[in-house]
């Protein structure tokens, strides 16, 4: 992957962070971007250590204005746009379907599914100049299967997987391939967040679900994401590729 240009959206903490050094030790340049500024300059630290070019881009999923200008910036940096992973992405609040709230709803819709369709936009619209590209989208188990108290989650990655699909179909024959990586429980902070990782009681009972008897960790997700984002996988298109320790399986 040497000079080509990796973008990661989410790339403070967790998968993201672990994907845009995972891209940096394979030779890209990479684009980072995220909300939380702090974290996301300890991530280019990270990366330069690699001794790649990196260009870090503060953006909110959310907003299509911060998306366009994440693209636009990445583009005049580096002249291209090779790679997207698109990672950000918000758990939402936990409750039954009929006492969710609208807001709520909205809120994950609006990060999880609207978000990344808009970056799926931009970075196709770039990438159809070039020729070429690879974009993979971060989706979930949850994106395979339902789980309690968590409507919006589970129907925002079971979307992106219906989004990514048609999408893979409408690009392939201008030579862009367009992925999804499934990941299973993962220790990252979103799991310290929601509390799974730090009481250890729901720890174990999460453990219990994945057949490989742990939590997976960033760097194994990231190193699937990497593989299918390059040409090793140039026969592989609109796959949603489960990195779960077999949850799926069950």
């Amino acid at each position: 992957m040497k000079n080509k240009v990796a973008l990661i959206t989410g790339a403070a903490t967790g998968i993201g962070r672990e994907t845009a050094i995972a891209f940096a030790r394979k030779g890209a340049n990479v684009v980072i971007s995220d909300i939380n500024d702090e974290k996301l300059k300890e991530t280019q630290k990270l990366i330069e250590e690699k001794r790649v070019k990196v260009l870090s881009v503060k953006a909110d999923i959310s907003k299509e204005d911060d998306i366009r200008n994440m693209v636009k910036k990445a583009v005049e940096q580096f002249g291209r746009l090779d790679i997207a992973c698109n990672n950000a992405g918000i758990a939402g609040e936990s409750a039954t379907t009929g006492e969710y709230s609208i807001e709520g709803w909205d809120k994950v819709l609006n990060v999880n599914l609207r978000g990344q369709f808009i970056c799926m936009k931009y970075e196709i619209e770039a990438m159809i100049k070039n020729g070429s590209g690879s974009i993979v989208n971060i989706s979930s188990i949850l994106g395979h299967v339902g789980f309690a108290e968590a409507p919006a989650y589970v129907a925002s990655k079971h979307g992106l997987l219906g989004l990514t699909k048609t999408a893979a179909i409408e690009y392939a024959s201008q030579g862009i391939r367009i992925n999804a990586v499934c990941p299973g429980f993962i220790e990252t902070p979103m799991l310290e967040d929601a509390g799974i990782t730090t009481v250890e009681e729901t720890k174990q009972y999460i453990i219990s679900l994945h057949p490989a008897g742990r939590l997976g960790k960033p760097r194994e997700v990231a190193d699937a994401i990497v593989w299918l984002a390059s040409d090793e996988a140039s026969f592989v298109t609109g796959h949603p590729l489960l990195v779960d320790g077999g949850y799926v399986a069950w």
